[in-house]
């Protein structure tokens, strides 16, 4: 059996805690890991002046997969995002978020199989933006106003959404392989393309450029705002979702709420050269150090990183370990205990389900 090389970014809130958690229900596979633990978030700051130091960069780089706690993202001020750092200077640009009900975990649907494939590069999400009042983003008015003939205010702040049909073409094409290498039957593109033709509609155009190389697949688009609701009107009508960056990070949230939440909600950023597992969910800073939270979403994404090195049958068990702890109700944390069983805490389920495994 192989020795994988492994980073795990322990992060900051409940990030510690679930990532030694699903560091215990992986090596309880019985499979190989050199663990290379490093520190991002918050709490490195001081020590090294950025959320992401350059040691986790190059521990990613020289490892044959990363997994991560979760890291606290201020809104509004402050650094950009870890998670969207770490997806543009790796190249990660494939995002997966199975979304799959699970018998225990409360919900208003049974029967959920979704594949959401998010586009992690570009978009929204780039990080070309203009602070309102600064000079740039003043300069940048005066040009997209004389070239577009329309009136910007000059309070503004602006954000450039960049769409490639390079990044688009494969990103619809990992998810076409996805479907065919997964036996999933049907991709649906998302898009505004109605509203934003030479953006979302170039997303579009390419995705039906791609669709034509899969006649095993079926293929069909949807208008992302009529495809939220569609997903909670008749989810089992959708298979693989492949969008942009912000409709992928929006419609993922809503197809975890219609398993449950994000407390099962796994995550994959998938690159040419490398993949970082993470849960979908924050870093709940409120819950840090209190032994309380599911550590289910990252358990799962540990699995996922199984089923990219190639580890199938360990995946698996993986994920009906977390199945049956959860279906029977009894070493669970709060958010999925049923009424009257008293919940226990993170590293005790993390345990129930090691001895499974």
């Amino acid at each position: 059996m192989s020795k994988y090389r492994v980073t795990l970014i322990r992060g900051d809130g409940i990030g510690p805690e679930v990532a030694e958690a699903t560091r215990l229900v992986l090596d309880a596979t019985g499979i190989d890991f050199e663990w290379i633990v490093v520190d991002a978030g918050v709490d490195v700051m001081e020590k090294y002046g950025t959320p992401l130091p350059d040691e986790v960069l190059e521990a990613v780089r020289h490892s044959d997969a990363a997994i991560k706690g979760p890291i606290t993202t201020p809104v509004g001020t402050g650094f950009r995002s870890v998670n969207v750092a770490l997806r543009l200077a790796l190249d990660l640009y494939a995002n997966l978020r199975p979304a799959r009900s699970l018998p225990g975990v409360r919900s208003r649907y049974s029967d959920v199989d979704l594949i959401v494939v998010r586009e992690n590069t570009e978009d929204l999400y780039s990080g070309i933006e203009f602070e309102r009042g600064s000079a740039e983003a003043l300069e940048l008015i005066e040009v997209l106003s004389r070239l577009s003939g329309r009136r910007i205010r000059e309070s503004a702040g602006i954000s450039i959404k960049p769409i490639t049909p390079e990044a688009s073409s494969r990103i619809v094409q990992f998810a076409f392989e996805y479907a065919r290498k997964n036996g999933r039957k049907k991709v649906t593109a998302v898009h505004k393309a109605n509203i934003m033709k030479h953006t979302d509609g170039l997303f579009l155009e390419v995705a039906r450029q791609v669709a034509g190389g899969y006649p095993d697949i079926e293929f069909e688009d949807r208008i992302v705002d009529n495809m939220c609701m569609q997903l909670v009107q008749k989810p089992e009508l959708y298979d693989v979702l492949v969008l942009p960056n912000l409709y992928g990070d929006i419609v993922s949230d809503l197809t975890a709420g219609l398993v449950g939440g994000l407390g099962v909600a796994p995550g994959a950023n998938i690159g040419a050269n490398g993949a970082v597992f993470e849960a979908i969910h924050g870093s709940a800073p409120r819950y840090a150090g209190q032994n309380k939270v599911n550590p289910c979403a990252l358990i799962l994404s540990g699995a996922l990183l199984l089923r990219y090195l190639g580890e199938l049958a360990a995946a698996v068990r993986v994920e009906e370990a977390v199945a049956a702890v959860i279906a029977e109700g009894q070493a669970v944390t709060y958010d999925l205990a049923p009424a009257g069983v008293k919940p226990v805490g993170t590293r005790q389920m993390a345990e129930a389900i090691a001895a499974k495994v």
